[in-house]
Formats: structure tokens, sequence, C-alpha cells
């Protein structure tokens, strides 16, 4: 699971226009957190390991019309808090990244790896990782 906090507020996808462009104005020259949960689960065990992580992410301003054509192509409805960190209308206009990218963009490879290996490892797990292809 992914949200965007942003002025102490949690966001998901933006409901209509209205709301997606108010969402990315407000990033606009700003910044937002974006934090993902991860939930890893040994199958055999039942044993669970959860966590989460959390990136921040500083914008240039966002010109209206950047804004008008993510919104056009209906990108802000698909994402939490309304902006793909990697959509090429978004890029030019990220300033930096505090954190790891894969967390903004919806998953930590990191948090995941170590939840699955601290899952695999609970008393009465077995330590073997099942291929599934």
């Amino acid at each position: 699971m992914q949200v965007v906090v942003y002025k102490g507020t949690i966001r998901e996808k933006p409901c209509n226009e209205d709301e997606a462009r108010e969402f990315i104005k407000g990033y606009s020259g700003g910044h937002a957190a974006v934090v993902g949960s991860v939930l890893g689960t040994n199958l055999n065990s039942g044993a669970s390991k959860g966590g989460w992580e959390s990136a921040e992410v500083y914008f240039h301003e966002i010109p209206n019309e950047v804004i008008d054509s993510l919104i056009d192509e209906g990108i802000p409805f698909k994402v939490a808090g309304g902006l793909m960190l990697e959509h090429p209308l978004t890029l030019p206009f990220v300033d930096a990244v505090i954190g790891a990218t894969d967390t903004v963009m919806g998953l930590s490879k990191s948090l995941t790896e170590k939840l699955i290996e601290e899952a695999l490892c609970q008393p009465g797990s077995s330590p073997r990782v099942q291929n599934m292809s």
C-alpha cells in the first residue's frame, strides 16, 4: 500500500479533476512524502513480517499546461497523490528525491527483500525459497 503525505494530510488517488489539480498545484515548488508499506508472508509457516518506508520528493514549479496534460492523460487517477514521478511530463520538474526512488514508484525492493528474509527465518519456517516458474 502506498500513500502520499502533504502538509500532514494523507492523500490517495484523487477522485476528480479538481482534486487532481489541487494536489499537483500543491506540490509545485514544494515537497511531499511518499509512504509505502509491505507485508511479507511465509506461506509454509504462516509467519508474517511487515514494515514501512518513506521518501520525500521536492519539486520545481510545475506549469499549468503540464498539469492540464497530466489530467487529460488520466495519470493522476492511477497513482497515490496524483503524480507519477517517472512520467516524462513530471520528471523534468522533480528537484530531488530523498530516499529510495523505488519507494516513490510503489514498492521498496530493499524493504521487500528484508521482510521476506525475516518471514523465512521465523521459528518453524523452512529456510528455502520455492521457485514459482
